[in-house]
């Protein structure tokens, strides 16, 4: 897969970014002491075979005595920033990957691991410059193709998501996620065609499946339609009951026509399957909060903020939370925080109102209040009815292509 490639290409390139460098510069103290060996290229390739034997420390060790002899290597910080990626250190990463590019603006594949910083925290718009760069540079690309259209859909840009994703038709039409999210978007594009393409052929493939009826299940979910998103799902958990997604749409359906025990039992479910995914705490907490049960309610935003910072719902839910409970400066804060990530959220601008109200602010609850009505105004031209609304969540799709 191209995101591992950068590292043979760095030391094909090892001339161009491993210059000598004075003897002055190559005495610099460093944290940790590089090993015995001096010899930067051999230290390199050192540091290669830890990263691919999953031995991180000593990948890590490797890599910063090459640093400590040569502060100019690109590929060095291109493969400590894989490290922290894989550790999940999204802010290290991100400067290190930074430096590289800086170095190395020409090579594909530490752009596509910055795009891949953001994508993995669900920022898909951010992630969507550097993947767009790395397809017009190597527009064969099809890792870095499949995860920009996949950014474009997740930000409704559907027609940019369609022309995107349908040239990778003969490497990815056997995968249903693909077909699924190119029927849609070639459906919300205008697209009849495509559209009647690609879920013809998501049927064929499918082949009643799990995993076809968990994506007949999310799109009769999507669609409001509750009853049949709940059947096509029990059939997937009934053919794999450990099938990853199927008890998290579960419970949206659940919470949907707010059987709120039947939900909570199935977020319980999901979770147990895959413990770090922030949906379903960020659901769960949702279901606490209509149970009343405050405290148990904050726990689970908490959690889902943990594992996932950029989580707009959870600061916004855990603003609910506090002006219920009468504290409004906490929940002013939440309520910022969530502005920040969703800028034109109108909920977001009308909580913030009333909260704005109750600490005597008036002039600025006014300007919320107005916000709130221009934007849902235009909301409601894209149906978000409801004050919390927006797109369902799609934990399921953001699988990176393997």
């Amino acid at each position: 897969m191209m995101r591992f490639l950068l590292i043979s290409l760095f030391l094909a390139c090892w001339a161009t970014y491993a210059s000598p460098m004075p003897q002055a510069q190559t005495q610099k103290p460093h944290a940790t002491p590089p090993p015995a060996n001096d010899d930067p290229q051999q230290l390199f390739q050192q540091g290669e075979a830890a990263l691919k034997g999953g031995k991180l420390d000593d990948a890590e060790h490797a890599f910063r005595a090459v640093l400590a002899i040569n502060p100019q290597v690109a590929g060095a910080y291109a493969n400590l920033g894989v490290i922290s990626m894989r550790r999940k250190q999204w802010p290290q990463a991100l400067e290190l990957l930074r430096k590289a590019e800086h170095m190395a603006p020409r090579i594909a594949g530490v752009r596509l691991n910055i795009g891949l910083v953001y994508y993995r925290q669900n920022d898909f718009r951010k992630a969507i410059p550097p993947f767009e760069s790395v397809v017009h540079d190597v527009p064969d690309s099809f890792q870095a193709r499949y995860l920009l259209g996949l950014c474009y859909f997740f930000v409704q840009r559907y027609d940019d998501a369609a022309t995107t994703l349908e040239p990778l038709w003969s490497h990815a039409s056997g995968q249903l996620n693909y077909l699924y999210v190119l029927g849609i978007a070639a459906n919300k594009a205008g697209r009849s065609e495509l559209e009647q393409r690609a879920l013809t052929h998501l049927i064929e493939v499918g082949q009643n499946s799990p995993e076809f009826h968990l994506l007949m299940g999310k799109a009769h979910l999507n669609r409001e339609e509750y009853d049949e998103a709940i059947a096509e799902l029990g059939l997937a958990a009934k053919g794999d009951p450990r099938l990853p997604f199927v008890h998290f749409n579960l419970g949206m359906a659940y919470l949907k026509k707010q059987d709120l025990e039947r939900a909570k039992a199935e977020f319980l479910k999901d979770i147990a399957i895959e413990p770090d995914v922030s949906y379903n705490y960020d659901q769960l907490g949702q279901v606490y909060y209509l149970q009343q049960q405050d405290k148990d309610a904050e726990k689970m935003f908490r959690q889902a903020l943990r594992l996932d910072s950029q989580l707009a719902s959870s600061h916004f839910q855990l603003a609910r939370v506090y002006q219920r409970e009468n504290n409004y400066a906490a929940a002013l804060t939440e309520a910022d925080s969530a502005l920040k990530l969703e800028p034109e959220s109108p909920g977001t601008h009308y909580l913030r109102g009333q909260v704005l109200q109750h600490l005597g602010r008036a002039p600025e609850a006014k300007a919320e209040m107005q916000t709130f009505t221009q934007l849902s105004n235009a909301a409601r031209e894209k149906r978000h009815q409801e004050l919390e609304s927006g797109p369902l969540p799609n934990p399921e799709l953001t699988q990176e292509p393997q």
